[in-house]
This record gives C-alpha cells, structure tokens and sequence, in this order.
C-alpha cells in the first residue's frame, strides 16, 4: 500500500478512535439526574467524578507520552483504546459512588496515552505539507465526540444510564479489533542510524534544556486558562445575562465556540501547510496572529451588553484554537527531538489541563465574590494576548535555533 494511501487511513482510523475517547469522557455530565437517581451521591461526590478523571489524566500525560515514545505507538494506541473500551462497559455495573470512583481513575489513566501516541504517530507519517492538515482532521474527530456526547443523556433518559454505558463501551471493543488490523507504525522521522535509546531520563534532560519548549509550556497554560473559563463559565453567564434557557444557552456558547473550532482546524492545517512550504516557521505565527486578533472580541464582550459580540468573541476564539490544536504537534516537531515529541505532547497537555481546571475554580471563586464576568472576560482578552505573544516568543526562539544551526 503507498505511504499517502496508509498515512490518511491512520488518520481515518484515528478520527473514530479520538470521537470515542472524547465521547466515552464527556457522556457522564449529560446523565446526572439518570446516575442520582440510582447512586445516591452529593453534588461535590458527583464533581469529583470529573475533577478525579482530569487530575489523573493530567499528571499521567507526561509517562503516557513516554510510553509512545519508547514503544509502538500503534500498541499504545490501541491498548489504550480497548482499556478505555472495557472500562466503559464495566461502568454500566458500578453500584456505589466509590466503585464509580475508581473506574472514572482507570478511564483518565487509559485515556491520557491516547492523544501524545495518536499525534505522533500521525506525524511519522505526515512529514511534508500535509502535516497540520492531518491533524486538524484528527482533531475535529475530538470535538465530534463531544459533540454528540449528549447520545449518553438521551440513551439514559430512554433506557437507563447503565444501558448507555453498554450501548456505547461494546461497539468501542469493535473499533478497537478494526484498529489492530487496518493501523500499522510507519518508520519514525530521524531514526535512521544508531540512536541513544529512548529513556525517561533522557526525555526529561531534552526537554528541560532552556528553549522554546519552556515558551510553548506557558503559552499552552494560558491557552487552557482562557478556554476552560469560556468552556465552564460561558453557558451560566449567558443564560444569566440574557435570559437564556439552559438548553439555549449551552448550544450557543458552545455551539459556536465548536463550530469555528471544527473550521478553524480544517482552515488553519491546509493555510499552514501551504505557508510551510516557504517558511516551516508559519504553523507558529500564523496561529499566534490568530490568537491575538480574537482578543479584542473578549473585551468588546465584557464592556457591551450585545448578544452579537458575545457570539462572536465565542467563534473568534473557537476559530483561533482550531489554528492552534491543526498545529500545535507541528510546532512541536519545530522545537525537540524526533524521540521525545510524544512526551513533549504529554507535558503539554498536563500544563493544559492544569491551568484549565485552576481557571474554572477561580473564575467560581471570583463569582462568589461578586467579580463581574465583565471584568473577568476583560482579563481573558488580555491573557489571549500573552498567549499570542508567547507563541510569538517561540517562533523567534526557532527562528535563532535555526539561524545558529545554519551557521555551525
């Protein structure tokens, strides 16, 4: 089979594994009244079952990267799916809020070797012009699992919530044997020649060394700042601020924010690739000029009372991210080492996630302090600022790397 036949069926199969892993992740919060009514179960009980999973995944990004970059990537690919796979079947037989508990864990531990092997390995195959564009496709696969994670809302209010977790684990267990015999690992991009082997230590000294990962790492956590305080806080404050149903509210903001994402990926990988081919550089500042011409929206949010501008400070942003997640591995590529991308994608998903769950509890903790969501958006403008300037810090970081390099 020719390489560019194999590299967009690896993209194809990984579209439908990222919608599971994004789906089987979210269904939980569409289901809430179903699940209390069978597990009795505080509000704070049922907040951890989200807040444990995201910790978990976090701080277990980092060795799922490394995982992916010592091994086969395929493997962990698909190990992590078949384990994400069982568990939500095993869910569907949980019966207490401690067992509930613990598979929430499993899932954010089998879930977080997901995404630094999938990028990954789309990127050994994807090395010229098409490399941002492949994974923004990758990614629109993730916001279509949470798209349609309210499938898990709607089986639960039909059926149960024990049969949605059925329904949609046994069919994942499927899509993990289609995995295993259409996915293959391509050669990895500079590993020709003896290599040092891949060793945790080793990863950690690369990506430790002063660069442009340490630029990356504070863009990546202003990023997940902004984005979870949309992401969290958007649908309350505009259900509150004009009167919106809950349903009306959370399709708008999210709704909106999703849809420019979905084009922002698609637009933003081939606009990239095409200014690739004169200057590799351009998958860091076109994204970094995105970003920073959404801030204005933010504050035309907070100081106007205009429904119009809210909406479209949620596309602006929406679209921004989708520049940014076509390309955020791409960049990546531009600044480590061919054996560390995967950890490098680990780290920085551990930095997102976070500062996104910090951001939620304080723009809460800043509500119930009678902080006006005004004022916070104004300060979300500003950090959507730094975080383009941040990115704007690594591409002239790159940009002396290479420069010094070229003349060695």
């Amino acid at each position: 089979m020719p390489l560019s036949a194999a590299a967009w069926i690896a993209v194809a199969m990984l579209w439908l594994a990222g919608g599971s892993n994004y789906l089987t992740r979210t269904m939980l919060t569409t289901m809430r009244s179903s699940i209390l009514e069978e597990i009795p179960m505080s509000d704070a009980q049922f907040g951890l079952l989200t807040s444990g999973f995201l910790w978990v995944y976090a701080f277990a990004s980092p060795f799922a990267g490394f995982f992916a970059d010592r091994f086969s990537r395929r493997l962990v690919v698909i190990i992590s799916l078949f384990a994400w796979s069982a568990i939500t079947w095993l869910t569907a037989y949980v019966q207490t809020f401690e067992q509930f508990l613990a598979l929430r864990i499993l899932l954010g531990l089998s879930q977080a070797c997901y995404i630094p092997a999938a990028v990954a390995l789309i990127v050994d195959y994807h090395r010229g012009p098409t490399r941002s564009l492949a994974t923004g496709l990758h990614a629109t696969g993730l916001i279509g699992g949470s798209a349609i994670g309210g499938l898990g809302g709607w089986l639960a209010a039909e059926s149960g919530w024990s049969h949605a977790y059925l329904v949609i684990g046994l069919p994942n267990l499927a899509l993990g044997v289609l995995l295993y015999f259409t996915l293959r690992d391509p050669p990895r991009e500079g590993s020709g020649g003896a290599t040092e082997p891949v060793r945790l230590g080793g990863a950690l000294r690369s990506l430790g060394r002063p660069g442009a990962f340490y630029a990356m790492m504070a863009c990546v956590g202003v990023q997940g700042a902004v984005s979870w305080t949309i992401i969290g806080w958007m649908p309350t404050q505009m259900r509150e601020q004009f009167n919106m149903g809950q349903g009306a509210a959370g399709f708008s903001a999210l709704g909106f924010l999703y849809s420019a994402q979905f084009v922002g990926l698609l637009a933003g990988g081939y606009w990239t690739d095409r200014m690739s081919l004169r200057n590799p550089r351009a998958r860091i500042f076109i994204p970094a000029a995105a970003i920073v011409c959404a801030a204005p929206a933010f504050w035309l949010t907070g100081w106007s009372q205009q429904l119009g501008f809210t909406l479209a400070s949620l596309s602006l942003w929406g679209l921004a991210m989708g520049f940014l997640g076509a390309n955020m591995m791409p960049i990546t590529c531009l600044m480590v080492d061919p054996r560390y991308r995967a950890t490098a994608m680990g780290v920085l998903n551990l930095f997102a996630a976070v500062s996104g769950g910090l951001a939620v509890y304080g723009v809460g903790a800043l509500r119930d302090a009678h902080i006006g969501f005004s004022l916070i958006l104004t300060t979300a403008g500003f950090g959507a600022v730094l975080c383009g300037l941040l990115l704007w810090a690594v591409n002239c970081i790159v940009r002396k790397q290479d420069a010094a390099t070229d003349h060695a």
